[in-house]
């Protein structure tokens, strides 16, 4: 029988690393919402990997930690609390788990070692024009010749494409069965020929997601994962690994806090204390708001430990969260609009407002309203949650 694991002490190693070992720069990315990209995830993917905490989520004979949920959590959590960066989501929690669970052993030894050093770097190629929520209309292609499948369409809305190696890819290999059934899951160099990557400008002004055209793209056989038709599958066992996103609410703890501090600043003194007492207000509320959630993110966890059903939890938490982190990005707007809004210019961190102090906020609010879109969108999770609680 194991001994009982000490949490507390685990969270206090954690801090301990975290406040000694991420790099200030990289503390600095993340405390003024300037955009991560590869060159600040890679480094600190490296530290993590040198002290053996490259994939918290993977088992240990993969190279991962072997750590329980909950362990998990307490990472992310104190991570957040400590300005670190969350690790780049696509390898570590997507595709990496998919290969474990479905991948070859060739495709474990090939892919896995990259992944869990930052070596490599993955996207997602999912969303197609008309194919989004509805993922099962997608249309992409994939004819097979011989050992190799000929891919013929369109991605969208795929995130880091531009900085990326691979992209995990969902296609339709055939049109006969069906929607669900006719679809697989390929692994794509994005070096190959006849690959185009083209930017999508979002509202913030960065560079985070594009368009990707696949023109007569030829992947080896090799490189699809578990059985042809099979994509479905692999698919949601992916989303589902993401289940319980929500129940870390640390990093928007850490965005109230601030937020609180931007106020004190911003609009201090008698001058402004109706203003500042009307925003103080309405961030007491999103405490309130994360706070319950923080709980339910608990009872979440527990539940996913004890082997109980999680039911609503997840839609309920993503919801919740992705509505008050909104609500907590407009009050800071509030306290610095008037002041910077005019000067606002998507910057990239580079050009003649990058240095106007407080101008990050304004870029964080354009940032927030992606929130109720990615990751499910709120009325995805609405329907969710009436066709659980009303039935279908």
């Amino acid at each position: 029988m194991s001994a009982a694991i000490d949490y507390e002490a685990f969270r206090t190693e954690v801090r301990a690393f975290a406040e000694t070992r991420c790099p200030p720069e990289i503390r600095a990315v993340v405390a003024t919402y300037r955009k991560l990209s590869r060159k600040v995830w890679y480094p600190w993917q490296r530290i993590l990997f040198e002290h053996g905490w490259g994939a918290p989520g993977w088992p240990k004979q993969y190279g991962g930690t072997g750590w329980d949920l909950k362990q998990r959590h307490i990472f992310d959590e104190v991570m957040a609390e400590c300005d670190c960066p969350p690790q780049y989501h696509h390898g570590l929690r997507h595709i990496g788990p998919v290969i474990i669970e479905y991948g070859s052993e060739e495709q474990k030894g090939r892919f896995l070692p990259g992944i869990l050093s930052g070596e490599d770097w993955w996207c997602q190629g999912y969303s197609e024009p008309g194919a989004g929520s509805d993922l099962a209309s997608l249309r992409t292609a994939a004819r097979r010749e011989g050992d190799e499948y000929v891919v013929e369409g369109q991605k969208t809305w795929t995130s880091h494409a531009h900085e990326a190696d691979w992209m995990y890819t969902l296609v339709r290999t055939s049109k006969e069965a069906k929607k669900q059934q006719g679809i697989s899951l390929l692994l794509i160099p994005l070096n190959a020929p006849g690959i185009t990557i083209r930017p999508i400008r979002t509202i913030d002004g960065w560079h985070h997601v594009n368009e990707v055209f696949l023109d007569q793209v030829r992947v080896p056989v090799a490189n699809r994962v578990g059985e042809e038709g099979g994509g479905w599958t692999y698919g949601k066992f992916l989303l589902e690994r993401e289940r319980l996103g929500g129940a870390n609410v640390a990093p928007a703890l850490r965005n109230l806090q601030r937020t609180r501090e931007l106020l004190a600043r911003e609009l201090g003194g008698e001058r402004h204390r109706l203003k500042r007492a009307m925003l103080e207000e309405r961030l007491l509320l999103a405490e309130a708001e994360l706070r319950g959630a923080q709980a339910l993110g608990q009872e979440a966890i527990a539940a996913v430990m004890e082997g109980r059903p999680l039911g609503l939890l997840p839609s309920v938490l993503k919801l919740g969260t992705s509505v008050t982190f909104q609500h907590v990005a407009e009050v800071a707007l509030d306290a610095v609009g008037e002041r910077l809004a005019p000067r606002f210019r998507p910057t990239d961190a580079a050009g003649p407002n990058a240095e106007a102090p407080g101008i990050e906020w304004v870029q964080n609010y354009m940032y927030s309203r992606v929130r109720t879109i990615y990751g499910g969108s709120s009325e995805v999770q609405k329907n969710v949650i009436a066709k659980q609680l009303f039935g279908s």
